[in-house]
């Protein structure tokens, strides 16, 4: 019985040595030609965008200000997430994948940024949006010369680091205490004009830098919900029924709506997806508070607006 007993574990001893070996063998990746083994390809880097502006980007004087800043990278720690947040989950949400960045400071002109924090964003980056001071000037309203100067130091700049940089220019709305307030610059104009104004101050420094890709229309934009009936046109005399109002309390900065729509634009203009695509339950909007049909009547805004600028209508 002892003979037999060692047999025994002879045998199982030698099944437990060979055993490993087996289970290795089987679950080692299959060889592939000259006994090379497969593996997954390396995951593509995030695109790298930086939005550099003002209160306007960073969604000042409502709830977007704040709103999801965890998710993107703001470069003076002040804890904004305003439209790049924004930007940044529209790209999620659509499958793609973009490290957002912004350096802001309220109330400041491009010329600020590049004299003053330059070294906070000196690098390479894949896309750039600038978008200037609201009234392009504060001395001079309208005054596009300051404007194309900087645009120039910073494409410059920005070309220095990366030769393939697409560089937009943001073209902003049309402030209503500018337009209906007397000594405001545009006192008595259509509510319009002013946000036409802007753009036509983007599309000359686009034509005169060839370095810039484009411009974001989001002044545009705006214009369109207003005319559209989208959004009421004269936040002065109440907020008709069933509109948005796209300012916030100052009648000057954005609302929710407002910087929403801005970030709908931004985000159709650098990455060709159809607004629309997000659908009414986005969940931005949700968060921020806006409806389904609010969303969904914003988002087929920003459509129709970058439609427009394919085919070369205004």
């Amino acid at each position: 019985m002892k003979n037999g007993h060692g047999i025994w574990f002879l045998i199982g001893a030698a099944a437990l040595a060979i055993a490993p070996a087996a289970v290795a063998k089987e679950s080692a990746p299959a060889p592939t030609a000259a006994g090379a083994t497969s593996s997954a390809p390396p995951k593509a880097a995030p695109k790298t965008i930086l939005f550099i502006g003002n209160s306007f980007t960073q969604g000042a004087h409502s709830a977007a200000r704040n709103w999801r800043a965890g998710s993107v990278t703001d470069l003076n720690n002040a804890g904004y997430g305003g439209v790049p947040a924004l930007f940044k989950a529209f790209a999620e949400q659509a499958g793609l994948d973009y490290q957002v960045s912004l350096e802001t400071q309220g109330g400041k002109s491009l010329g600020f940024h590049y004299d003053e924090r330059r070294q906070l964003f000196d690098a390479k980056w894949d896309i750039v949006v600038l978008q200037e001071f609201s009234t392009l000037d504060r001395e001079k309203p309208g005054d596009p010369a300051n404007y194309m100067y900087n645009v120039d130091r910073l494409a410059a700049l920005f070309k220095a680091r990366n030769p393939a940089v697409d560089i937009r220019l943001a073209s902003t709305w049309t402030r209503a205490d500018q337009t209906y307030k007397s000594g405001g610059h545009w006192y008595g104009k259509p509510v319009t004009a002013m946000a036409d104004d802007l753009r036509a101050a983007a599309d000359r420094a686009r034509v005169a830098n060839p370095s810039v890709a484009g411009v974001v229309p989001v002044g545009q934009a705006w214009n369109r919900a207003m005319t559209t009936g989208v959004a009421d046109p004269n936040p002065y005399d109440g907020t008709s029924y069933g509109q948005l109002d796209l300012w916030a309390y100052d009648h000057y900065h954005a609302s929710v709506a407002g910087s929403y729509l801005s970030a709908l634009v931004t985000f159709g203009a650098i990455t060709g997806v159809d607004p629309t695509a997000l659908g009414a339950k986005e969940k931005g909007a949700d968060e921020l508070g806006l409806s389904d049909a609010q969303a969904a009547a914003l988002q087929r805004v920003a459509r129709d607006e970058l439609q427009s600028l394919k085919s070369g209508a205004r």
